[in-house]
């Protein structure tokens, strides 16, 4: 079958002057339209359009007409195009993984083309046909993957330098860093990170720099709960130079000979008091039993009033008790918070690898480490 034949501007024109010669010598429309090859429908339409106009006129209307309706077609796909980006999201979308979820979505709420979609967020649709290597059977890294994605099940607090440093020292696995973050970030295990207001001036304390072990302890207490509603107390004291947690009391309430005692336990089994015990100016801080005790043995250091950021290191330990510990559990009884958070403890000391010791835990560190302290001028009392 033939298919259907388009006339120019021109060839209408002459066609429409043939018809009126046909007219005029008697012939009907339909004749007419006849006789010249085209219905008498299109005849009537040619009329109405080109009726009076030279070919010239025709051929300039006809052009003016196919732009029109380019022009229409142009504002209808941008008016669409900002509808889609209004859709998706605001900002770019770097990854090809990230516009080929923005291609599905604007295929299924959208209903849009796979041509159009693509062309919105700016896909080639070679790349948004190429199934990612990560989604297939033969991807070499799904043995890695699976074993981040379990790491942070277990460690939610945790970053891809913790699950490196478990990958290569813990596991024994060669593998660049750069990969673990690579593939960290596509697993989508980020973690949002903290960022503490930075304050203003200095510290009006001198100073004190645990270049050493047993030379700066750093004491805090924080508190929690039972499920019955009554209060949990945690005393937490750490060495700043190794980060060792030195210090295990879990009670309903912790007194300043209580705390005597504790410390007297804990000198005794590291062999001998460290030279500087910093805390704040709580009220089993100041007492009169713990500057009794220290003496002449243990200098303090205070940190101002309403400064915890002078006393960084055991606020550090406090926020990973808390975060990774504290608010992961309820305590039924006190029994079961002394030996969760005892455990969280000694899980710290040994398989916490911290960045600053070279990715060591706290008690391998203390094991190898050799460095002495250099007395310097500071302010205790």
């Amino acid at each position: 079958m033939a298919g259907r034949k388009r006339h120019s501007a021109e060839d209408i024109v002459r066609k429409l002057r043939r018809a009126d010669e046909l007219t005029a010598a008697g012939k009907t429309g339909e004749e007419a339209a006849a006789e010249i090859g085209v219905s008498a429908a299109t005849l009537y339409n040619w009329r109405r359009q080109y009726g009076g106009v030279d070919t010239d006129a025709a051929k300039e209307l006809k052009e003016l007409r196919e732009q029109n309706a380019r022009l229409k077609r142009l504002l209808a796909d941008a008016e669409l195009e900002k509808d889609a980006l209004r859709e998706i999201a605001r900002g770019k979308f770097l990854s090809p993984a990230a516009k080929r979820r923005a291609v599905d979505m604007l295929r299924e709420c959208k209903s849009m083309s796979e041509r159009f979609a693509c062309k919105v967020v700016g896909l080639a649709r070679s790349t948004y046909r190429r199934l990612p290597i990560k989604n297939t059977a033969t991807d070499p890294d799904a043995g890695l993957r699976a074993w981040l994605r379990s790491y942070a099940v277990k460690n939610p607090g945790h970053g891809f330098r913790r699950a490196w440093a478990g990958l290569r020292f813990d596991e024994g696995a060669r593998v660049n860093i750069k990969k673990v973050h690579r593939l960290w970030r596509e697993e989508g295990l980020q973690v949002r990170q903290h960022h503490p207001r930075k304050r203003a001036g200095v510290s009006s304390v001198p100073p004190v720099e645990a270049d050493a072990p047993k030379v700066v302890w750093a004491l805090d207490f924080q508190f929690d709960s039972t499920t019955d509603g009554r209060a949990v107390k945690i005393a937490s004291m750490i060495d700043e130079h190794t980060r060792e947690s030195l210090l295990h009391v879990v009670e309903r309430s912790i007194t300043a000979e209580r705390l005597v005692a504790e410390l007297e336990k804990v000198f005794a089994a590291a062999g001998g008091p460290p030279r500087v015990l910093r805390m704040d100016n709580g009220p089993e801080m100041i007492s009169a039993a713990l500057q009794q005790f220290c003496g002449d043995r243990v200098g303090i250091s205070y940190i101002p009033p309403g400064t915890p950021w002078n006393n960084g290191f055991v606020e550090s330990f406090n926020r990973r008790l808390r975060t990774e510990c504290l608010n992961r559990n309820h305590w039924t009884t006190l029994l079961e918070a002394r030996v969760v958070i005892g455990d969280f403890k000694a899980d710290h000391n040994r398989r916490h690898r911290h960045s600053a010791l070279g990715y060591k835990t706290p008690a391998e560190y203390a094991a190898a480490c050799t460095h002495t302290h250099h007395p310097v001028a500071c302010g205790t009392n």
